[in-house]
Protein backbone atom coordinates (compact mmCIF):
# COMPACT_ATOMS: atom_id res chain seq x y z
CA UNK A 1 0.00 0.00 0.00
CA UNK A 2 1.06 3.43 -1.04
CA UNK A 3 0.97 6.54 0.98
CA UNK A 4 -2.83 7.60 2.41
CA UNK A 5 -4.15 10.96 1.50
CA UNK A 6 -7.48 12.65 1.92
CA UNK A 7 -9.66 13.76 -0.56
CA UNK A 8 -12.35 16.26 0.86
CA UNK A 9 -15.57 15.97 -0.77
CA UNK A 10 -18.45 18.87 -0.36
CA UNK A 11 -22.03 17.57 -1.65
CA UNK A 12 -23.39 20.98 -2.76
CA UNK A 13 -27.06 19.34 -2.25
CA UNK A 14 -26.54 18.71 1.42
CA UNK A 15 -24.26 20.99 2.10
CA UNK A 16 -22.27 17.45 4.18
CA UNK A 17 -18.65 16.69 3.44
CA UNK A 18 -16.83 13.35 3.08
CA UNK A 19 -13.39 12.53 3.85
CA UNK A 20 -12.34 10.11 1.37
CA UNK A 21 -9.00 8.27 1.84
CA UNK A 22 -6.50 8.31 -1.22
CA UNK A 23 -4.04 5.52 -1.95
CA UNK A 24 -1.72 4.76 -4.74
CA UNK A 25 -3.20 7.81 -6.45
CA UNK A 26 -6.54 6.22 -6.19
CA UNK A 27 -10.06 6.53 -4.42
CA UNK A 28 -11.87 3.29 -3.77
CA UNK A 29 -15.74 3.67 -5.70
CA UNK A 30 -17.07 1.72 -2.66
CA UNK A 31 -16.33 4.85 -0.48
CA UNK A 32 -18.74 6.92 -2.48
CA UNK A 33 -21.54 4.96 -1.44
CA UNK A 34 -21.60 6.74 1.92
CA UNK A 35 -22.62 10.07 0.45
CA UNK A 36 -26.38 10.16 0.09
CA UNK A 37 -29.44 12.62 0.09
CA UNK A 38 -31.42 10.77 1.81
CA UNK A 39 -31.22 7.48 4.05
CA UNK A 40 -32.81 5.37 1.61
CA UNK A 41 -30.91 6.39 -1.13
CA UNK A 42 -28.22 3.90 -2.75
CA UNK A 43 -25.57 6.27 -2.86
CA UNK A 44 -22.94 7.84 -5.11
CA UNK A 45 -21.48 6.20 -8.12
CA UNK A 46 -19.02 6.04 -9.99
CA UNK A 47 -19.45 6.46 -14.03
CA UNK A 48 -17.05 5.12 -16.31
CA UNK A 49 -17.67 3.83 -19.81
CA UNK A 50 -14.92 1.17 -21.15
CA UNK A 51 -13.20 2.16 -17.98
CA UNK A 52 -11.25 4.94 -19.08
CA UNK A 53 -10.21 6.32 -15.36
CA UNK A 54 -11.38 3.05 -13.59
CA UNK A 55 -8.78 0.56 -11.61
CA UNK A 56 -10.28 -2.99 -11.29
CA UNK A 57 -7.26 -4.59 -9.65
CA UNK A 58 -3.59 -4.50 -7.88
CA UNK A 59 -1.21 -5.41 -10.00
CA UNK A 60 2.85 -6.38 -9.71
CA UNK A 61 3.04 -8.15 -13.30
CA UNK A 62 3.32 -4.93 -15.87
CA UNK A 63 3.65 -1.29 -15.71
CA UNK A 64 3.12 1.14 -18.50
CA UNK A 65 3.43 5.26 -18.14
CA UNK A 66 1.98 5.92 -21.27
CA UNK A 67 3.07 9.78 -21.33
CA UNK A 68 6.63 8.70 -21.27
CA UNK A 69 6.27 5.41 -23.20
CA UNK A 70 7.66 3.00 -20.63
CA UNK A 71 6.56 -0.74 -20.54
CA UNK A 72 8.51 -2.94 -18.00
CA UNK A 73 7.26 -6.18 -17.28
CA UNK A 74 8.24 -7.05 -13.31
CA UNK A 75 10.32 -3.88 -13.26
CA UNK A 76 12.28 -4.45 -16.80
CA UNK A 77 12.36 -2.40 -19.82
CA UNK A 78 10.93 -3.95 -22.19
CA UNK A 79 13.89 -2.29 -24.31
CA UNK A 80 16.08 -4.80 -22.49
CA UNK A 81 14.06 -7.65 -22.44
CA UNK A 82 13.46 -7.82 -25.92
CA UNK A 83 16.01 -10.07 -28.01
CA UNK A 84 18.09 -10.54 -24.59
CA UNK A 85 15.65 -12.83 -22.63
CA UNK A 86 14.07 -15.66 -24.66
CA UNK A 87 9.95 -15.56 -24.82
CA UNK A 88 9.98 -18.40 -22.50
CA UNK A 89 12.28 -16.73 -20.02
CA UNK A 90 10.24 -13.66 -19.90
CA UNK A 91 6.93 -16.01 -19.19
CA UNK A 92 8.80 -17.54 -16.43
CA UNK A 93 9.49 -13.87 -15.46
CA UNK A 94 6.03 -12.87 -15.84
CA UNK A 95 4.40 -15.61 -14.12
CA UNK A 96 7.16 -16.20 -10.89
CA UNK A 97 8.32 -12.52 -10.67
CA UNK A 98 11.98 -12.69 -11.90
CA UNK A 99 13.90 -13.71 -14.50
CA UNK A 100 15.28 -17.77 -14.17
CA UNK A 101 18.59 -18.51 -13.73
CA UNK A 102 20.46 -21.13 -16.30
CA UNK A 103 19.10 -24.16 -14.79
CA UNK A 104 15.74 -22.88 -14.18
CA UNK A 105 15.72 -21.84 -17.85
CA UNK A 106 16.45 -25.05 -18.82
CA UNK A 107 13.83 -27.08 -16.38
CA UNK A 108 11.15 -24.67 -17.40
CA UNK A 109 12.18 -24.86 -21.08
CA UNK A 110 11.85 -29.12 -21.13
CA UNK A 111 8.59 -29.07 -18.80
CA UNK A 112 7.14 -26.83 -21.83
CA UNK A 113 8.60 -29.15 -24.44
CA UNK A 114 7.40 -31.87 -22.88
CA UNK A 115 3.56 -30.49 -22.95
CA UNK A 116 3.37 -29.75 -26.55
CA UNK A 117 1.70 -32.91 -27.76
CA UNK A 118 -2.25 -32.56 -27.66
CA UNK A 119 -4.70 -35.59 -27.22
CA UNK A 120 -5.29 -36.79 -30.54
CA UNK A 121 -9.17 -36.33 -30.44
CA UNK A 122 -8.16 -32.45 -30.47
CA UNK A 123 -7.08 -33.20 -34.27
CA UNK A 124 -10.74 -34.68 -34.97
CA UNK A 125 -12.40 -31.67 -33.19
CA UNK A 126 -10.06 -29.32 -35.12
CA UNK A 127 -10.87 -31.49 -38.50
CA UNK A 128 -14.83 -31.22 -37.54
CA UNK A 129 -14.67 -27.47 -38.63
CA UNK A 130 -15.50 -26.15 -42.13
CA UNK A 131 -12.29 -25.85 -44.71
CA UNK A 132 -12.12 -22.26 -44.49
CA UNK A 133 -12.70 -22.06 -40.99
CA UNK A 134 -10.51 -19.07 -39.64
CA UNK A 135 -7.70 -20.11 -37.49
CA UNK A 136 -8.58 -17.40 -34.96
CA UNK A 137 -12.39 -18.79 -34.27
CA UNK A 138 -11.00 -22.71 -34.22
CA UNK A 139 -8.35 -21.71 -31.91
CA UNK A 140 -10.86 -20.56 -29.33
CA UNK A 141 -12.84 -23.42 -29.36
CA UNK A 142 -9.75 -25.91 -29.15
CA UNK A 143 -8.83 -23.87 -26.08
CA UNK A 144 -12.10 -23.89 -24.52
CA UNK A 145 -11.99 -27.93 -25.17
CA UNK A 146 -9.12 -28.89 -23.13
CA UNK A 147 -10.80 -28.12 -20.27
CA UNK A 148 -12.92 -31.33 -20.61
CA UNK A 149 -9.43 -32.94 -20.91
CA UNK A 150 -8.13 -32.15 -18.32
CA UNK A 151 -11.31 -31.93 -15.47
CA UNK A 152 -9.15 -31.43 -13.17
CA UNK A 153 -8.33 -27.84 -14.15
CA UNK A 154 -11.26 -26.75 -12.10
CA UNK A 155 -9.54 -26.75 -8.90
CA UNK A 156 -8.13 -23.13 -9.21
CA UNK A 157 -6.84 -23.12 -5.66
CA UNK A 158 -4.71 -25.86 -5.77
CA UNK A 159 -1.13 -24.54 -6.80
CA UNK A 160 0.01 -27.99 -7.86
CA UNK A 161 -3.33 -27.74 -10.02
CA UNK A 162 -2.79 -24.69 -11.17
CA UNK A 163 0.94 -24.51 -12.19
CA UNK A 164 0.13 -28.14 -14.49
CA UNK A 165 -2.83 -25.92 -16.40
CA UNK A 166 -0.05 -23.07 -17.05
CA UNK A 167 2.54 -25.65 -18.33
CA UNK A 168 0.20 -27.06 -20.83
CA UNK A 169 -1.20 -23.70 -22.09
CA UNK A 170 1.94 -22.25 -23.42
CA UNK A 171 3.62 -25.50 -24.69
CA UNK A 172 0.09 -26.53 -26.70
CA UNK A 173 -0.74 -22.83 -27.55
CA UNK A 174 1.81 -23.04 -30.76
CA UNK A 175 0.78 -26.58 -31.93
CA UNK A 176 -3.13 -26.08 -31.60
CA UNK A 177 -1.89 -22.50 -33.34
CA UNK A 178 -0.30 -24.33 -36.45
CA UNK A 179 -3.07 -27.29 -36.31
CA UNK A 180 -5.40 -24.67 -37.24
CA UNK A 181 -3.51 -22.92 -40.00
CA UNK A 182 -2.57 -26.32 -41.60
CA UNK A 183 -6.32 -27.40 -41.39
CA UNK A 184 -7.68 -24.08 -42.93
CA UNK A 185 -4.86 -25.00 -45.69
CA UNK A 186 -6.19 -28.47 -46.37
CA UNK A 187 -2.25 -29.41 -45.14
CA UNK A 188 -1.92 -32.97 -43.07
CA UNK A 189 -1.09 -31.74 -39.27
CA UNK A 190 2.95 -31.93 -38.05
CA UNK A 191 3.77 -32.87 -34.82
CA UNK A 192 6.32 -30.86 -32.84
CA UNK A 193 10.04 -31.68 -32.74
CA UNK A 194 10.88 -31.37 -29.28
CA UNK A 195 14.45 -30.70 -30.33
CA UNK A 196 13.80 -27.42 -31.48
CA UNK A 197 13.00 -23.52 -29.55
CA UNK A 198 9.83 -23.03 -29.02
CA UNK A 199 9.35 -20.56 -31.47
CA UNK A 200 11.24 -22.94 -34.27
CA UNK A 201 8.95 -25.50 -32.95
CA UNK A 202 5.83 -23.44 -34.37
CA UNK A 203 7.45 -22.33 -37.56
CA UNK A 204 8.20 -26.40 -38.26
CA UNK A 205 4.37 -27.04 -37.65
CA UNK A 206 3.54 -24.17 -39.50
CA UNK A 207 5.56 -25.51 -42.25
CA UNK A 208 7.13 -28.30 -42.50
CA UNK A 209 6.12 -30.83 -45.51
CA UNK A 210 7.62 -34.16 -46.71
CA UNK A 211 11.30 -33.43 -44.99
CA UNK A 212 12.53 -35.64 -42.70
CA UNK A 213 13.35 -32.34 -40.05
CA UNK A 214 12.48 -29.31 -40.60
CA UNK A 215 15.43 -26.25 -39.99
CA UNK A 216 13.97 -22.98 -39.03
CA UNK A 217 15.95 -20.03 -40.39
CA UNK A 218 17.28 -18.79 -37.45
CA UNK A 219 16.95 -15.38 -37.90
CA UNK A 220 12.81 -15.89 -38.47
CA UNK A 221 13.20 -18.02 -35.36
CA UNK A 222 14.82 -15.08 -33.42
CA UNK A 223 12.26 -12.60 -34.60
CA UNK A 224 8.92 -14.17 -34.08
CA UNK A 225 10.48 -15.14 -30.56
CA UNK A 226 11.09 -10.74 -29.93
CA UNK A 227 7.78 -10.27 -30.99
CA UNK A 228 6.22 -13.09 -28.53
CA UNK A 229 8.12 -10.84 -26.03
CA UNK A 230 6.44 -7.99 -26.86
CA UNK A 231 3.15 -9.19 -26.35
CA UNK A 232 3.34 -11.32 -23.98
CA UNK A 233 1.70 -8.65 -21.61
CA UNK A 234 0.12 -5.40 -21.65
CA UNK A 235 -1.14 -4.47 -18.38
CA UNK A 236 -5.29 -4.45 -18.06
CA UNK A 237 -6.41 -4.02 -22.01
CA UNK A 238 -9.12 -5.64 -23.24
CA UNK A 239 -8.29 -9.56 -23.43
CA UNK A 240 -6.44 -9.40 -19.89
CA UNK A 241 -9.42 -7.96 -18.30
CA UNK A 242 -12.20 -10.59 -20.18
CA UNK A 243 -9.47 -13.04 -18.53
CA UNK A 244 -9.79 -11.81 -15.00
CA UNK A 245 -13.58 -11.50 -15.30
CA UNK A 246 -14.30 -14.62 -16.16
CA UNK A 247 -11.45 -16.07 -13.86
CA UNK A 248 -13.04 -14.46 -11.00
CA UNK A 249 -16.36 -16.61 -11.14
CA UNK A 250 -13.67 -19.25 -10.64
CA UNK A 251 -13.66 -21.33 -13.72
CA UNK A 252 -10.42 -23.22 -15.60
CA UNK A 253 -8.00 -21.13 -16.75
CA UNK A 254 -8.84 -23.20 -20.22
CA UNK A 255 -12.51 -21.42 -20.05
CA UNK A 256 -11.17 -17.90 -19.25
CA UNK A 257 -8.25 -18.36 -21.50
CA UNK A 258 -10.92 -19.14 -25.02
CA UNK A 259 -12.73 -16.25 -23.29
CA UNK A 260 -9.79 -14.03 -23.73
CA UNK A 261 -8.54 -15.39 -26.97
CA UNK A 262 -12.22 -14.63 -27.98
CA UNK A 263 -12.04 -10.66 -26.74
CA UNK A 264 -8.66 -10.76 -28.94
CA UNK A 265 -10.38 -11.25 -32.44
CA UNK A 266 -11.63 -8.38 -32.45
CA UNK A 267 -10.56 -6.17 -35.05
CA UNK A 268 -9.99 -3.04 -32.57
CA UNK A 269 -7.66 -5.72 -30.39
CA UNK A 270 -5.79 -8.36 -31.90
CA UNK A 271 -6.90 -7.35 -35.30
CA UNK A 272 -5.19 -4.35 -35.63
CA UNK A 273 -2.45 -4.82 -37.42
CA UNK A 274 -4.37 -6.22 -40.19
CA UNK A 275 -6.49 -3.08 -40.69
CA UNK A 276 -2.37 -1.49 -41.41
CA UNK A 277 -1.92 -3.35 -44.01
CA UNK A 278 -5.46 -2.86 -45.20
CA UNK A 279 -4.53 0.81 -44.99
CA UNK A 280 -1.30 0.64 -46.79
CA UNK A 281 -2.34 -1.48 -49.86
CA UNK A 282 -5.40 1.32 -49.95
CA UNK A 283 -2.59 3.73 -50.42
CA UNK A 284 -0.82 1.94 -52.85
CA UNK A 285 2.79 3.86 -53.36
CA UNK A 286 4.84 6.70 -51.80
CA UNK A 287 2.97 9.31 -54.14
CA UNK A 288 0.10 8.22 -52.23
CA UNK A 289 0.98 8.96 -48.73
CA UNK A 290 0.67 13.38 -48.81
CA UNK A 291 -3.20 12.45 -49.75
CA UNK A 292 -3.80 10.19 -47.69
CA UNK A 293 -2.91 12.39 -44.80
CA UNK A 294 -4.57 14.92 -45.66
CA UNK A 295 -7.69 12.93 -45.90
CA UNK A 296 -7.13 11.61 -42.45
CA UNK A 297 -6.63 15.11 -41.22
CA UNK A 298 -9.66 16.28 -42.72
CA UNK A 299 -11.61 13.18 -40.37
CA UNK A 300 -12.18 11.49 -43.92
CA UNK A 301 -10.26 8.44 -42.77
CA UNK A 302 -8.48 7.15 -39.88
CA UNK A 303 -4.72 6.73 -39.85
CA UNK A 304 -4.28 2.91 -38.24
CA UNK A 305 -1.68 1.95 -36.74
CA UNK A 306 -1.34 5.33 -35.08
CA UNK A 307 -2.15 6.33 -31.59
CA UNK A 308 -3.09 3.98 -28.43
CA UNK A 309 -5.74 3.92 -25.81
CA UNK A 310 -2.73 4.19 -22.99
CA UNK A 311 0.39 5.24 -25.20
CA UNK A 312 0.16 9.08 -25.67
CA UNK A 313 4.24 8.80 -26.83
CA UNK A 314 5.98 6.68 -29.23
CA UNK A 315 4.69 2.59 -28.31
CA UNK A 316 8.37 1.44 -26.93
CA UNK A 317 7.62 -2.18 -29.14
CA UNK A 318 7.16 0.53 -32.12
CA UNK A 319 10.95 1.56 -31.61
CA UNK A 320 11.83 -1.98 -31.21
CA UNK A 321 9.82 -4.05 -33.91
CA UNK A 322 11.01 -1.88 -36.45
CA UNK A 323 14.79 -3.45 -36.12
CA UNK A 324 13.02 -6.64 -36.33
CA UNK A 325 11.65 -5.51 -39.32
CA UNK A 326 15.34 -4.41 -40.99
CA UNK A 327 16.69 -8.37 -40.09
CA UNK A 328 13.52 -9.68 -41.14
CA UNK A 329 13.49 -8.06 -44.66
CA UNK A 330 17.10 -8.86 -45.44
CA UNK A 331 15.92 -13.03 -44.92
CA UNK A 332 12.76 -12.34 -46.89
CA UNK A 333 13.30 -9.48 -49.09
CA UNK A 334 11.71 -6.10 -48.69
CA UNK A 335 8.24 -6.03 -48.22
CA UNK A 336 6.89 -2.81 -50.75
CA UNK A 337 4.43 -2.24 -48.13
CA UNK A 338 7.64 -1.35 -46.08
CA UNK A 339 8.24 1.87 -48.11
CA UNK A 340 4.91 3.21 -47.52
CA UNK A 341 4.81 2.47 -44.08
CA UNK A 342 8.20 4.57 -43.57
CA UNK A 343 6.77 7.51 -45.52
CA UNK A 344 3.68 7.85 -43.62
CA UNK A 345 5.25 7.72 -40.65
CA UNK A 346 8.19 10.06 -41.46
CA UNK A 347 4.98 13.04 -42.59
CA UNK A 348 2.96 12.00 -40.06
CA UNK A 349 5.80 12.49 -37.11
CA UNK A 350 7.05 15.93 -38.57
CA UNK A 351 2.79 17.24 -39.21
CA UNK A 352 1.89 19.65 -36.35
CA UNK A 353 -1.43 17.72 -36.46
CA UNK A 354 -0.13 14.13 -35.48
CA UNK A 355 1.70 15.56 -32.74
CA UNK A 356 -0.22 17.95 -30.87
CA UNK A 357 -2.94 14.82 -31.24
CA UNK A 358 0.17 12.50 -29.71
CA UNK A 359 -0.91 10.25 -32.55
CA UNK A 360 2.51 7.67 -32.87
CA UNK A 361 3.02 5.02 -34.56
CA UNK A 362 2.10 1.47 -32.00
CA UNK A 363 2.99 -2.06 -31.57
CA UNK A 364 1.01 -2.88 -34.96
CA UNK A 365 2.18 -0.49 -37.42
CA UNK A 366 4.87 -2.92 -38.20
CA UNK A 367 3.85 -6.09 -36.94
CA UNK A 368 1.61 -7.18 -39.67
CA UNK A 369 4.02 -6.17 -42.61
CA UNK A 370 6.67 -8.71 -40.92
CA UNK A 371 4.40 -11.33 -40.41
CA UNK A 372 3.20 -10.53 -43.76
CA UNK A 373 6.85 -11.06 -45.19
CA UNK A 374 7.33 -14.52 -43.27
CA UNK A 375 4.69 -15.67 -45.06
CA UNK A 376 1.89 -15.68 -42.73
CA UNK A 377 -1.61 -15.35 -43.94
CA UNK A 378 -3.87 -12.35 -42.70
CA UNK A 379 -5.84 -14.50 -40.20
CA UNK A 380 -3.23 -16.04 -38.75
CA UNK A 381 -2.51 -12.46 -36.96
CA UNK A 382 -4.73 -12.78 -33.83
CA UNK A 383 -3.65 -16.32 -33.21
CA UNK A 384 -0.08 -15.12 -33.25
CA UNK A 385 -1.07 -12.49 -31.05
CA UNK A 386 -2.80 -14.72 -28.66
CA UNK A 387 0.13 -17.29 -28.54
CA UNK A 388 2.31 -14.21 -27.29
CA UNK A 389 -0.17 -12.93 -24.67
CA UNK A 390 -0.93 -16.53 -23.71
CA UNK A 391 1.45 -15.94 -20.40
CA UNK A 392 0.33 -12.47 -19.22
CA UNK A 393 -3.65 -13.95 -19.29
CA UNK A 394 -1.95 -16.63 -17.61
CA UNK A 395 0.34 -14.11 -14.96
CA UNK A 396 -2.60 -11.65 -14.47
CA UNK A 397 -5.27 -14.86 -14.32
CA UNK A 398 -3.03 -16.74 -11.44
CA UNK A 399 -2.48 -13.14 -9.35
CA UNK A 400 -6.12 -12.46 -9.34
CA UNK A 401 -7.04 -15.87 -8.07
CA UNK A 402 -4.31 -15.27 -5.00
CA UNK A 403 -5.55 -11.78 -4.54
CA UNK A 404 -8.09 -11.20 -1.33
CA UNK A 405 -9.32 -8.08 -2.60
CA UNK A 406 -11.07 -9.88 -5.85
CA UNK A 407 -14.71 -11.14 -5.97
CA UNK A 408 -16.71 -12.38 -8.81
CA UNK A 409 -16.68 -9.28 -11.32
CA UNK A 410 -19.48 -7.46 -11.34
CA UNK A 411 -20.20 -4.35 -12.28
CA UNK A 412 -23.21 -1.73 -11.11
CA UNK A 413 -25.21 -0.08 -14.07
CA UNK A 414 -26.56 2.82 -14.31
CA UNK A 415 -30.41 2.29 -15.47
CA UNK A 416 -32.21 4.59 -18.21
CA UNK A 417 -35.17 2.77 -18.92
CA UNK A 418 -38.83 2.64 -18.28
CA UNK A 419 -39.94 3.27 -14.73
CA UNK A 420 -42.65 1.00 -12.93
CA UNK A 421 -45.50 0.47 -15.50
CA UNK A 422 -48.25 -2.11 -15.27
CA UNK A 423 -50.76 -3.76 -17.07
CA UNK A 424 -54.09 -1.77 -17.92
CA UNK A 425 -56.03 -4.70 -17.71
CA UNK A 426 -56.63 -4.66 -21.98
CA UNK A 427 -53.47 -5.35 -23.20
CA UNK A 428 -52.30 -8.29 -25.15
CA UNK A 429 -49.85 -10.63 -23.29
CA UNK A 430 -48.35 -13.19 -25.63
CA UNK A 431 -47.77 -16.46 -24.54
Amino acid sequence: MGTTRVLQITDSQTGLSYEIPVVDGAIRAIDLRQIKVSDDDFGLLSYDPAFLNTASCRSAITYIDGDQGILRYRGYPIEELAGQASFLDVAYLLLHGELPGKDESAGWADEITHHTFVHENVKKFIDGFHHDAHPMGILVSTIAALSTFYPEAKAVSDQARQHEQIVRLIAKMPTLAAFAYRHAMGLPYAYPDNELSYTGNFLNMMRKMSEPRYAPNPVLEQALDVLFVLHADHEQNCSTSTMRVVGSSQVDPYSAAAAAAAALFGPLHGGANEQVLRMLGEIGSVGNVPAYIERVKRGELRLMGFGHRVYKNYDPRATIIKKVADQVFEVTGRNPMLDVALELERIALADDYFIRHKLYPNVDFYSGIIYQAMGFPVAMFPVLFAIGRMPGWLAQWQEGTTDPEQKISRPRQLYVGQGLRHLDGTAQVRR
